[in-house]
């Protein structure tokens, strides 16, 4: 019996196939670790325009190459405030989470922006942040923008942006206003490759003051 003679074509599929297979790098979820809460449900009578529906579901996990990790902890941070009002810029990034008073830095009222230096260029994958999450506030005009250098005039590029009538001067935005939780607001960054990451906000539906208890950019270096 002949054997059958497989076509060349058919060959480089497969080929083609099992190389890409073999590049795709394995997904795990985030090394993400939350605070506990610091209040029950989300209030359904906030009255803040654009604001999301809360699904009163956990997040789903994040799913991000293997060996992801927090590539903003420890880092330094900078304001456009000349300092905070309550705590130091540096617990951004500090790891502390809880909520608690004491855990959390305080800017002055308006428009305002911190700005992480990650030291060098990483491959970002995620971005998550904590404002406030003592009660179920929501914060103005959040935007989230990663660039290459310092005063981002270099490859800026926008990854979130609620900021509807572009008071930050960033331009107008078109995602949704959020309720704070515990669980902070995730960003898919979609592998992007920057050093500096810089946040605004513009006080929140309670007071017009800023506030963060922590950001973490989960990332791999970039080559």
């Amino acid at each position: 019996m002949a054997s059958m003679r497989i076509p060349p074509r058919v060959i480089q599929l497969a080929l083609a196939a099992a190389i890409a297979s073999a590049q795709t790098p394995k997904l795990e979820p985030l090394p993400l670790s939350l605070p506990k809460p610091l209040f029950e449900g989300t209030p359904q009578n906030l009255k803040v325009p654009n604001l999301e529906k809360p699904t009163g579901k956990m997040r789903p996990a994040f799913l991000a190459p293997s060996g992801t990790t927090n590539v903003a902890r420890g880092k330094p941070v900078s304001s456009s405030a000349a300092e905070a009002s309550v705590g130091e810029l540096e617990m951004l990034t500090d790891g502390e989470k809880s909520g608690q008073d004491g855990t959390y830095v305080e800017l002055p009222p308006g428009v305002q922006s911190v700005t992480i230096d990650l030291q060098d260029k990483f491959t970002i994958y995620a971005i998550v942040l904590w404002h406030f999450h003592k009660q179920a506030r929501v914060y103005l005009d959040v935007i989230v923008q990663v660039a290459d250098d310092p005063d981002f005039l270099t490859n800026v590029r926008t990854l979130f942006n609620n900021d509807r009538d572009n008071a930050a001067g960033l331009g107008a935005g078109k995602d949704l206003n959020y309720v704070e939780t515990a669980e902070g607001r995730l960003i898919d960054a979609r592998g992007v490759i920057a050093r500096y990451v810089r946040l605004w906000s513009n006080g929140n539906n309670i007071n017009a003051l800023n506030h963060y208890v922590e950001v973490e950019v989960y990332g791999k270096q970039a080559h």
